[in-house]
């Protein structure tokens, strides 16, 4: 009898080699060993990017599903469960199906050391080649050259999203050592959809596709987007589309569903597919609204938020999402993981929140310190600040002090991830469980 997911992948946690080496040479045994499924997909979409993965991932998907197309998409990290990284078909991988390609992966492997990204993605990869379906979304991990999801020899389209500072300690000190990792998902004769980009990182990029022989479909010379009259304008060498706003809130967003169109484009689905990518996609934790739910009740007098985004360009564009919101207090709780910029991430949020309360990741051994994120804080330029011995105390102390007022719980996915099983967790008062 195959032991459950949760059992397979605690194990397979134990064949993480001792010294993190990014290389590519485990998946290349390890898929071997399982004839290759990667060769085996329907035909792929692979993104790359800092910023906006996972959102133009889901509004890519969205915009394929609307023209009746079987979906498969790999992403990380997950929020709540780890069956949220694959979908099969446009479907969350059961738990049977999930049990059954880990058990192959790990009898294949026959032990040998191998980080849990790197098993889990070929587990991933097996699944989507065993599975019939139209196209395949795969958002890398880290980085891009040697990530693990790099293994597609020729995939139909890449992307990549806006390029900045984040992980530097694999993927380099400078944007343009970033760059040049995220733009090694590019392969001979494939079109690169390209985000729009400073210019350190264009360089950079063009200067790859240039080598590689990859054309590209560039933001600002082959596609244009913007905002106007509440209306999602784009425009490339087919022609222009006069759309809705994307669905999922925030001025970075009208990039993302840029850059996702701009892909869907080049797919060749039609204006109704794409109007409907822009408003059917959803992507949990990108200023997501809670509004019921064990945590919801916590701060039932605030409007309550949640954004998982980590790094300065994140804490940016959240900032700036804060701004297009109808005037109300705002007020923060943040809690961070040691190996992200949280001063560099909290100082765009300072304008824009009159308080900051502190705490540390409930269950993550990376976590800063409540202390050492208030600290952050401090030297962000925040005046007010708390902190917090848990998330619940948080929110009941805001609600009491500052009903009516807006509370946004910021800084990491593993911060989201918690608060999204914290909500789905049995309602407080009524007994049932909210979507």
């Amino acid at each position: 009898m195959t032991e459950t997911s949760d059992v397979l992948l605690a194990r397979l946690m134990s064949l993480h080699p001792k010294v993190i080496d990014l290389t590519l040479d485990r998946m290349w045994r390890l898929l071997a060993a399982l004839d290759n499924p990667q060769d085996r997909l329907p035909p792929v979409v692979h993104i790359a990017g800092t910023n906006g993965k996972g959102s133009t991932l889901a509004t890519i998907r969205a915009g394929l599903e609307a023209t009746g197309a079987r979906v498969h998409a790999y992403t990380s990290p997950h929020l709540a469960r780890f069956h949220e990284r694959i979908r099969i078909a446009g479907d969350l991988i059961d738990e049977d199906h999930l049990a059954r390609v880990l058990d192959r992966c790990e009898a294949a492997n026959g032990g040998a050391p191998i980080t849990y990204f790197e098993i889990t993605t070929c587990a991933a990869l097996l699944a989507m080649a065993e599975a019939p379906a139209d196209w395949c979304l795969i958002e890398v991990g880290l980085g891009g050259r040697l990530d693990a999801t790099n293994v597609v020899a020729r995939p139909r389209l890449t992307v990549i999203t806006p390029v900045d500072l984040d992980h530097q300690q694999y993927l380099g000190e400078t944007v343009p050592e970033i760059a040049f990792e995220k733009a090694g998902i590019l392969k001979r004769g494939t079109p690169c959809v390209v985000a729009p980009q400073s210019d350190a990182a264009r360089e950079v990029i063009e200067d790859r596709a240039a080598r590689t022989g990859a054309p590209l479909i560039a933001a600002g010379q082959h596609w244009h987007v913007s905002a106007e009259n509440g209306r999602l304008v784009f425009e490339d060498e087919t022609g222009l589309l006069d759309l809705s706003l994307p669905r999922l809130p925030g001025p970075h967003q009208i990039v993302n569903a840029g850059t996702s169109l701009a892909a869907l484009r080049y797919l060749g689905v039609d204006e109704a597919a794409c109007e409907a990518a822009v408003t059917r996609a959803e992507w949990p934790a990108r200023m997501q609204r809670l509004m019921t739910g064990r945590v919801a009740d916590w701060a039932a007098s605030c409007e309550l938020w949640l954004d998982g985004g980590h790094n300065p360009a994140a804490g940016q564009a959240v900032a700036d999402t804060l701004a297009t919101l109808p005037p109300r207090p705002t007020h923060l709780v943040c809690g961070m993981l040691r190996t992200k910029d949280a001063e560099g991430y909290l100082r765009p949020l300072v304008s824009r929140a009159g308080s900051l309360t502190a705490l540390a990741i409930p269950g993550e051994t990376a976590t800063l310190t409540a202390g050492e994120t208030a600290e952050a804080g401090r030297r962000a330029g925040f005046t007010r600040i708390v902190e917090a011995p848990t998330l619940e105390t948080a929110l009941r102390d805001l609600a009491a002090a500052a009903p009516g007022s807006r509370v946004l719980i910021c800084g990491s996915l593993y911060l989201a991830g918690h608060v999204l099983r914290e909500n789905m967790a049995v309602h407080a008062r009524t007994g049932a469980t909210p979507c």
